[in-house]
């Protein structure tokens, strides 16, 4: 996925070298006068503006949910209902069947790992009253004990779900995730009969992400929390935020050296639909000057003395003030120099 400037930018606060080249690459005039000369009013001109400067770095991305988690099976016996391809489901819902019973999604980063009865304690007793008090049941403490009260409320919850009113909990009946989940495909098929391990379905989040993989030497650009623009297969154009940075290396293959790459995914902080699988394109900003005098760049002349200025048109004269460059971004270009302020008139090619 290769980097691409936006028309007309020149990444980064530019030595004089680099200037240089961006003259050539702008076709810059050539200064005739030195700084104090004065001129004919010149036909074009445009105000020295006071803006923030940015310089964006696009890179190509893919939309979709973010990295799939497998769902596995903690019991033994047929599966006898999936969900579809691109649902989703929430908390309370059967993520699958098994035996005709349902194996219910709840919230929480700690899984399932033990029977919770009365007279446990710990974390994952918390967790799971926590769920069930989400789901509307009550009459109990949320505390890390499992209690005589807990066991009621289960009671109460596995006879809403057509399950045996034993009390308690079976960690082959629930599935713990971060959150709402969608089913991004399915690992088995009804009928196939299943043991502990087994994985039935992959799911991701619900929200659409951006991912995008950068060459190591684009890792200045990976910096999470950082905001950037994807632009939509629609061409629409969505704000986001850097969620995530991973290093992932690749095997290679027939001898050739493993490549590294930063995988950086994105969540978007204004609404985006779902539009499935597909390309988009991510603006990271390579760098910024905030309130900066700037002009176009075709502003700038190349001084016969060495370095480069602007020529100020000042009614019916004109002087050139030589300028100090900064920051080329969108065809503008930061300046600094003596007595230059905002709303200054400058000569630009007619």
């Amino acid at each position: 996925m290769g980097a691409r400037r936006t028309t007309g930018v020149v990444a980064g606060v530019l030595s004089a070298g680099a200037v240089a080249a961006a003259i050539t690459v702008f076709n810059l005039p050539v200064a005739e006068e030195s700084p104090s000369s004065a001129n004919s009013t010149p036909v074009s001109t445009v105000e020295i503006a006071k803006l923030t400067l940015v310089d964006r770095e696009n890179h190509d991305g893919t939309l979709g949910h973010g990295d799939t988690t497998s769902i596995s099976s903690r019991g033994d016996g047929t599966v006898t209902r999936l969900p579809a391809e691109g649902a989703t489901v929430t908390r309370g819902k059967a993520i699958y069947h098994l035996d005709n019973k349902p194996v219910t999604l709840l919230y929480g980063s700690l899984p399932a790992y033990r029977t919770l009865s009365t007279g446990v304690k710990g974390a994952d007793v918390k967790q799971f009253e926590q769920n069930l008090r989400a789901l509307g049941y009550r009459g109990f403490t949320v505390d890390s004990t499992y209690s005589w009260a807990t066991a009621s409320a289960v009671k109460h919850w596995q006879d809403d779900l057509g399950l045996t009113e034993i009390g308690a909990v079976d960690p082959s009946q629930i599935v713990y995730a971060a959150g709402a989940v969608r089913v991004d495909s399915l690992s088995t098929q009804v009928g196939t009969v299943v043991g502990p391990g087994a994985t039935v379905a992959k799911v991701t989040g619900t929200s659409p992400l951006a991912t995008v993989r950068l060459d190591t030497s684009s890792g200045r650009l990976a910096k999470k929390g950082a905001t950037v623009q994807v632009t939509l297969p629609n061409g629409k154009i969505a704000p986001g935020k850097i969620i995530k940075v991973a290093t992932v290396v690749s095997q290679g293959e027939n001898g050739e050296a493993d490549t590294t790459r930063i995988q950086v995914t994105i969540r978007f902080t204004s609404a985006v639909k779902s539009m499935g699988a597909a390309a988009v394109t991510v603006a990271f900003t390579a760098g910024e000057r905030p309130n900066v005098l700037a002009v176009p760049v075709a502003a700038l002349l190349a001084l016969a003395e060495g370095g480069y200025g602007v020529q100020i048109v000042d009614g019916s004269t004109t002087r050139i003030v030589a300028v100090e460059t900064g920051l080329f971004a969108d065809g503008k270009v930061e300046i600094t120099g003596n007595g230059l302020q905002a709303g200054m008139k400058v000569a630009v090619p007619s």
